[in-house]
């Protein structure tokens, strides 16, 4: 009797956790302040690397960075699952919703570009200039170093002119034909001209978000002003893929930049929502060539902040389940 007692007292204890009424049945976990879909895989299913898909399945987490206290998990042994909330649609009505909820976005938004999400520098592409060494031989500067560019009075450059500094990444392929799009170009900061000679000249660093090292592009100073784009209809149809994000990172979730195989030519403009698609492989074995073709999975959507000539830099706006590199995008969904 004495070992019940203190049994229950010791569930009693745990308040995040509520046991279930019927045997069998999940516990339910209550998400505290600080939990992550990381932390509850790795404590409840002994895997960390269970997260992604406990997020594919569980559309109203949009972004898998953002969990809230208050939200319910049900724990079973080897799946968690999100108690939906009031109102929210089942998994068969999750596209129709997530359909609903894009129109609801792209007629109350606009969307700000910072000027630091970066772009593909298209084959071809030339930087004004480099910059090709830092003060006593370091590799690296910041705000206030003495830097050293090849620009000059050849290029009818002078004292006082400022340059943004860029750093060119590694080359960007495309995911599908691995066709070399680019080289990623991520902001650096600023630097002004102080003493020019005919072919280089000495500069100052003014701005530095990242560290600046020598081999950094080089090219007229845009002022990271704040800019609305004001979202608008394509004027074609747009079929295309995503293919890279501004960091990196595997899985690409709500509020991530990423940069898209659509641009200028293709009638692309900065406005334009996007839909994130993936198509839903058939098992013939199933079929036997009765269906081609199954309805797409809607995944979320972007909006287009700025274009290049065949590729453009996009902000993912909604994302309903995990989106990856060559995931398709088209202007419509089917």
């Amino acid at each position: 009797m004495k070992i019940r007692l203190l049994l229950l007292l010791a569930l009693l204890a745990m308040p995040s956790v509520l046991l279930a009424a019927g045997q069998g049945e999940p516990a339910v976990y209550v998400i505290k302040q600080g939990d992550t879909l990381w932390g509850l895989s790795e404590r409840f299913i002994k895997d960390p690397e269970y997260w992604p898909n406990m997020w594919s399945k569980n559309g109203q987490v949009t972004n898998p960075h953002f969990i809230y206290p208050g939200e319910k998990v049900r724990i079973f042994p080897d799946r968690l699952e999100f108690v939906p909330k009031e109102g929210a649609a089942v998994p068969g009505q999750k596209s129709a919703a997530v359909a609903e909820e894009l129109q609801e976005v792209a007629a109350e938004k606009t969307y700000t570009l910072y000027g630091t999400e970066g772009f593909l520098a298209e084959n071809g592409f030339k930087p004004y200039g480099l910059l090709i060494g830092v003060q006593h031989d370091r590799i690296i500067a910041g705000v206030d170093d003495i830097v050293y560019t090849d620009i000059g009075t050849a290029q009818h450059a002078g004292g006082g002119d400022k340059f943004s500094v860029f750093l060119k990444g590694a080359a960007v392929k495309h995911p599908l034909n691995n066709e070399e799009m680019g080289h990623k170009i991520i902001p650096l900061g600023s630097l002004q001209l102080t003493d020019v000679e005919r072919k280089s000249s000495r500069a100052i660093i003014t701005e530095s978000s990242m560290e600046i090292s020598p081999g950094a592009y080089l090219l007229p100073y845009r002022e990271n002003i704040r800019r609305e784009i004001a979202l608008k209809n394509s004027r074609s149809d747009l079929k295309g893929y995503i293919i890279e994000s501004y960091s990196g990172v595997s899985i690409i979730a709500a509020g991530d930049i990423v940069y898209i195989d659509l641009g200028a030519s293709q009638g692309v403009e900065p406005g334009n929502m996007l839909y994130i698609v993936r198509d839903v492989t058939i098992d013939q074995r199933y079929v036997e060539g009765r269906i081609d073709r199954l309805p797409q999975e809607l995944l979320g959507a972007l909006v287009v902040l700025e274009t290049g000539k065949k590729t453009s830099t996009a902000l993912v706006v909604k994302s309903i389940d995990a989106i990856y590199r060559g995931d398709r995008i088209v202007s419509q969904t089917k």
